[in-house]
């Protein structure tokens, strides 16, 4: 029999001795653990509140830059002369009145004739633009022909010029064709299509799935039927917005119409509300009438429509 080492009677002492110490330290890192998750949901909670309040503080400073000169016109339109000339600008009209506006439509040089022209003006240019869009955006996504895609992106490429280095040779061109001051020199420069709808339509057009169209194709159909009755109707949000987008740009166009024409008979209406600055110098409120009546139709459309633009722009974005 051998003899046992001494050392060797004292290894499970030993061994158990660590256990022990490392007992207590162990016993006390949940503790710790527990308390530190109990202060953080906390703290990150309070942290999530104030970016959250911070981000919402931004919006309504930036929503109240935004619609605070849109708010002061309105309101100035229908203040009186008279409350205007003693309490200024900034005070609620009390009571509302009318006159500002009767006054618009009852002078000479009032706004029936800016409205009238302008109307007429953004009908035509609209129906050119969605018709010659739709048949060019068409052409330069479904059907092949030389050069194709460098015409497309040599005419998109104009998007990049500034409508002001083209003014001057435009104004050359309708005086030498005697257009100038007349009402086709103020649409035919934009009737045949724009750039912009032109290549918003093509990537549009594009995501149309070929199967639909071979097997219209299979059943006798041709380029129009595939166009209006297939095409178009998959598209119809992406055309929708471009509608809107067509009319807020040219009801607001002021530029090209100012040098164009001159005199009350082709008058548009941003033309007509620059006028009244001149023309009623002291007169705010008529001012402001004015400005209010000229953003009312463009306020109606897009309230009308916007979810027909969240939609587009939702689809756009997914293709």
């Amino acid at each position: 029999m051998t003899a046992q080492h001494p050392l060797d009677a004292q290894a499970p002492s030993d061994a158990r001795t660590p256990s022990s110490g490392r007992t207590p330290s162990s016993g006390q890192a949940p503790s710790a653990r527990t308390g530190r998750d109990r202060r953080t949901p906390r703290g990150l909670h309070s942290r999530r509140l104030l970016a959250h309040a911070g981000t919402y503080l931004v919006l309504l400073v930036a929503a109240l830059l935004t619609l605070a000169p849109f708010l002061v016109s309105v309101m100035t339109a229908f203040t009186s002369p008279q409350q205007y000339a003693q309490q200024g600008p900034m005070t609620v009209p009390d009571p509302p009145v009318l006159d500002n506006f009767v006054r618009l439509f009852t002078d000479p040089d009032g706004f029936v004739t800016p409205v009238v022209v302008t109307v007429q003006m953004v009908a035509v240019i609209l129906a050119g633009q969605m018709v010659f869009s739709v048949l060019a955006a068409y052409a330069f996504s479904h059907l092949r022909f030389p050069g194709r895609d460098a015409l497309f992106w040599v005419y998109v490429a104009t998007l990049m010029v500034p409508q002001v280095v083209v003014v001057v040779p435009l104004y050359l061109m309708m005086s030498e064709i005697g257009l100038r001051n007349t009402f086709w020199a103020l649409v035919l420069p934009f009737v045949l299509g724009s750039p912009y709808a032109i290549f918003l339509l093509r990537e549009n057009f594009r995501s149309v799935p070929t199967e639909l169209m071979d097997a219209m194709r299979i059943d006798g159909a041709g380029t129009g039927r595939l166009l209006w009755n297939l095409v178009v109707p998959l598209n119809r949000p992406i055309i929708v917005t471009l509608v809107l987008i067509t009319v807020v740009t040219h009801w607001n166009n002021f530029m090209w119409p100012m040098v164009i024409t001159s005199g009350p008979t082709w008058r548009v209406i941003t033309v007509a509300t620059s006028a009244l600055q001149s023309q009623y110098n002291n007169n705010w409120t008529l001012v402001m009438a004015g400005t209010t009546l000229a953003m009312l139709p463009l306020v109606i459309l897009m309230i009308v429509f916007q979810k027909q633009i969240t939609r587009s722009v939702g689809e756009t974005t997914l293709r």
